[in-house]
């Protein structure tokens, strides 16, 4: 009788001590490589590959990386992508990530040994960034800082806000349901398109924890409107003649003044304006790692810190390393794709384009995660087979995922986003994409669902 060749299927802690599943073990993880072998030698039990593949098909199966997340080439010309990650981290943010992965003084003094500021050169760099704010405060994301601030100031009181400015940010999230999480009441002033300050005065009571100014960034009211500025909001008293604090969340996360923008809102601005303290984001237009930043007056930015909920919310070690060395490093990768010009991106495009064959046409780009709304960013993008754009975003061995958009029936490539020592990147990605689809057409078959 002929030995079972389910004999000799190689046993699994051989496989284990083998040094590519060694290697595998020390960057997955023993229950991910063992699993990974398990499966091919079920494989082989079946029949379904012969024993002496058990090894590749286990290695073959491993993931490429040691988490789900799936780096992609951004070429959809929306430069803060929510859906990926909003602000790409600069190599000086990512080294700085690197470097705090480990141990590190984040809450030591190396000189004294003693306890230190937690996060003290990230806050550091934001004051010197903003010399108009006395205080900062770094929290887990923009919505965290206004509830934080909200909490704070008026929790079992009144926060006194514009109808206007009654928001709802991305994933069904509204300002009136983030304010009630907090104990406070909101107290809605004006019409939605025309609110004055006697709106305000007539509201301010005892009861009057703040006022909010928010700017509606992912959306614009023209016509008949009217708001009232800041200027005019840091005069509202109580009738004990305290004054009230100005909270103005200006969404984005601008620091100072960008031309490119003239209607965005940044935080030197406003506080010079009358804004008590300042709420944004810091992975935005900052460009920097998702947080949520409080500039402005020290004693305020003091309070929040030291209520029980800033604890719940601060962020961590790797957050203020990627933050510090945004704030103080060279221009981050959304302010060089934010101000590409057309000029400089349509010499990366025409090569791109005659390496496929393919046709260039103008397009205009968006800044993207709720900021200057109806902003165009003139550009330039291949066009490609919509089918092409759907093969472009899925996963094969060897190949970077690209993300591109589909417009007027046409399949677009941007370059403003991707970084120009990656275009060759894109080009390959373009090839095999394209190659997929005339093979499916030459079959008479149609490309696979994405």
């Amino acid at each position: 009788m002929s030995e079972d060749p389910r004999r000799s299927i190689p046993r699994t802690d051989t496989l284990l001590a083998d040094p590519p599943f060694v290697a595998a073990t020390e960057r997955l993880g023993r229950p991910v490589v063992r699993s990974a072998i398990v499966a091919a030698q079920q494989r082989a039990r079946a029949g379904e590959i012969p024993p002496e593949d058990v090894a590749g098909a286990a290695l073959a199966s491993l993931p490429a990386r040691a988490s789900s997340l799936t780096p992609v080439l951004n070429a959809t010309g929306v430069v803060v992508h929510t859906n990926v990650g909003r602000a790409p981290l600069s190599p000086s943010a990512i080294e700085a990530v690197v470097d705090a992965a480990g141990y590190v003084d984040v809450e030591m003094d190396l000189t004294t040994g003693a306890r230190s500021r937690r996060g003290a050169g990230a806050l550091a760099a934001l004051l010197e960034a903003v010399p108009d704010a006395a205080g900062a405060l770094a929290v887990n994301n923009g919505a965290a800082a206004l509830v934080l601030a909200t909490t704070a100031l008026a929790a079992g009181r009144e926060v006194v806000v514009s109808r206007g400015e009654m928001v709802e940010i991305g994933d069904g999230f509204r300002l009136p349901d983030l304010i009630a999480s907090t104990g406070a009441r909101l107290r809605e002033v004006g019409t939605t398109n025309r609110t004055h300050l006697r709106d305000y005065a007539d509201a301010i009571g005892p009861e009057t924890g703040c006022v909010l100014k928010v700017h509606p960034s992912n959306f614009r009211v023209d016509g008949f409107t009217t708001a009232v500025g800041l200027e005019e909001l840091r005069g509202l008293t109580r009738p004990d003649g305290s004054r009230v604090p100005v909270v103005a969340d200006i969404g984005s996360g601008l620091l100072t003044p960008d031309p490119l923008l003239p209607d965005e809102p940044d935080a030197t601005t406003w506080l010079r304006a009358g804004a008590t303290i300042v709420t944004a984001s810091g992975d935005k237009l900052l460009g920097g790692p998702q947080a949520g930043l409080v500039l402005g007056d020290a004693e305020v930015v003091e309070r929040l810190r030291r209520h029980p909920l800033a604890r719940a919310l601060r962020v961590d070690k790797l957050t203020l390393a990627a933050l510090e060395a945004t704030v103080r490093g060279p221009v981050p990768p959304v302010a060089m794709s934010l101000h590409a010009t057309a000029d400089e991106l349509r010499p990366r495009v025409d090569v791109l384009a005659t390496a496929l064959g393919r046709e260039v046409v103008a397009v205009d780009g968006r800044v993207g995660g709720g900021g200057a709304p109806g902003v165009p960013l003139p550009g330039w993008a291949v066009e490609v087979p919509v089918e092409a754009v759907e093969r472009l975003r899925r996963p094969t061995a060897g190949v970077p995922v690209v993300l591109a958009r589909v417009e007027g029936g046409c399949g677009l490539v941007d370059l403003r986003c991707i970084p120009a020592d990656r275009d060759s990147d894109v080009e390959r990605a373009l090839r095999a994409a394209l190659d997929d689809n005339a093979a499916h057409r030459g079959t008479g078959a149609e490309p696979p669902s994405p």
